[in-house]
């Protein structure tokens, strides 16, 4: 067997990272060596491969639902926005260009013919590749040079399900005009759709999907239901909650309340997945100075853009709010460009080329960045516990005497920077770092003993296996697996020429 399938989406956001997941896990229960695959991925939330390569994070995710290591080839292009027309282009986990919108559709032919080798490459090694697309497979102003959705599926012959998110309303229009839309080629792959976060009775939803099917030839494969936390390494910032987590009760006395500025752009947000699956610590995006007043930890997360984030963070007033808070010896974290921030100055004649501007001055150190990014799976020992991460970054901190070293960056009080993504993944350290901030913050909180960040997104990721099993046709997922797209698929106008003819 050597199966493959597209999963698309009438929108973002629709669900077809967690749906993609959902069926890897599905597949692996079943035996079946399978791998995930987005070739042009968006998003400034990655991940860096065992030897070195950088890819987003969602395929990461993907890989641990299939039970196989992450690779380079399973996110061919990466995207990765660091202004408002401006991206670093990645390919097979290195940066070969920065890029606008305009410039970067013509470098999108030679990406096709890698990303069709790094599929076949997938191919000739699994059982079975799910395929995730990239935002509607009918951007009709995109798909003369489309290498992430039907040019990819034309291209590889791929079967099309395509994802509607009901939640957003308006499901049966968007998942008929998907296909409608599309041009003859393109309408022959779609083979059937899946309805994706349905909250009530699935029985009031059975007449709707009757004629849908009768418009368009094409079953429903499935009812998914809301699944509370499904959303696992979101690609999109927009993607992260803007209130707090749930919680849960405190091991000890009293609850933790972290604030996290929610910086425009914000990269490698999962950092923080691990505090707010740990008891008693409240999770919560700020981006007024008020929402910090009650913190008993600030965290300046990852940005793809240090300079610019942080004139935001000067023009909101927080910057001005995390000073106070060091200088009153509370807490404060900085991660990747959040602990570049912290620093004295930075020098950035590569990235934003703003050349040197002041940092926050609050750990004893200096910012340079370097035109070749720093890619590595660090590890070490910190707080007496050891510590496993990654390391994405153009930023170069050095330190000046009388810093406290910290994970490759550095303590100064109550001041915390580091380099490394995904500290806080390791339950030891992450533990112990909690206590620390807990005595600093004069709180009576006591961090749970036995919460296990690995249990907690395998728990999660078994859900959408589960969804899967439940609530989707399985059988025709594997004969779409194992046939391709089927046969006789009626066009609908404007594709066709005339109506719902085959």
């Amino acid at each position: 067997m050597s199966g493959a399938l597209l999963v698309a989406g009438t929108t973002s956001d629709a669900g077809k990272s967690v749906v993609t997941a959902g069926i890897c896990r599905w597949l692996a229960r079943q035996g079946v060596r399978v791998a995930p695959f987005k070739a042009q991925n968006m998003s400034n939330n990655s991940m860096v491969t065992a030897d070195g390569a950088e890819i987003g994070r969602a395929q990461v995710m993907q890989a641990q639902a299939a039970g196989v290591e992450p690779e380079a080839a399973m996110n061919p292009v990466l995207l990765k926005p660091g202004g408002d027309d401006a991206s670093q282009v990645v390919v097979l986990g290195r940066p070969v260009a920065e890029v606008t919108a305009l410039s970067y559709r013509p470098m999108k032919a030679a990406l096709l013919e890698q990303v069709l080798a790094s599929l076949a490459d997938l191919r000739s090694r699994f059982d079975v590749v799910v395929c995730e697309g990239a935002g509607s497979p009918t951007e009709i102003n995109l798909r003369a040079d489309d290498i992430a959705n039907m040019g990819l599926a034309t291209a590889a012959g791929l079967p099309v399900v395509v994802v509607g998110d009901i939640d957003r309303g308006g499901v049966f229009p968007a998942l008929y005009g998907t296909v409608a839309l599309m041009p003859p080629a393109d309408q022959r792959l779609v083979a059937g759709f899946l309805v994706n976060k349905f909250r009530g009775d699935v029985r009031l939803l059975r007449p709707g999907l009757d004629r849908l099917t009768a418009l368009t030839g094409r079953p429903t494969l499935g009812v998914l239901p809301w699944l509370p936390g499904a959303a696992l390494d979101v690609e999109d910032s927009l993607g992260v909650p803007t209130g707090v987590s749930s919680a849960g009760p405190p091991h000890g006395e009293e609850v933790l309340r972290v604030s996290v500025a929610r910086l425009p752009r914000l990269s490698n947000f999962t950092d923080l997945d691990a505090l707010a699956a740990e008891p008693g610590v409240l999770v919560r995006y700020a981006t007024r100075p008020e929402e910090l007043a009650d913190a008993d930890l600030v965290v300046l997360p990852g940005t793809r853009a240090t300079v610019s984030d942080l004139a935001w963070l000067r023009a909101t007033g927080l910057a001005e709010a995390v000073g106070r808070r060091a200088a009153e010896g509370r807490p404060v974290l900085g991660i990747c460009g959040g602990h570049q921030m912290l620093a004295r100055t930075i020098t950035d004649d590569v990235e934003s080329r703003a050349g040197t501007v002041a940092g926050l001055g609050l750990l004893p150190a200096d910012v340079s960045f370097a035109r070749e990014k720093t890619l590595g799976r660090p590890s070490g020992e910190a707080l007496g516990h050891p510590v496993r991460g990654y390391e994405i970054h153009h930023g170069v901190v050095t330190y000046a005497d009388g810093a406290e070293p910290f994970l490759d960056g550095g303590r100064a009080g109550a001041v915390w920077g580091t380099t490394w993504h995904g500290a806080l993944e390791n339950d030891g350290f992450r533990r112990a770092f909690l206590a620390e901030v807990a005595r600093a913050a004069g709180r009576r909180f006591v961090p749970a003993p036995d919460t296990s960040f690995a249990a907690v997104r395998e728990q999660r990721l078994d859900a959408l296996g589960d969804l899967v099993a439940e609530h989707a046709d399985t059988a025709a997922l594997w004969r779409l697996l194992e046939e391709g797209p089927p046969d006789g698929l009626p066009l609908l106008p404007p594709g066709g020429s005339s109506g719902a003819a085959r």
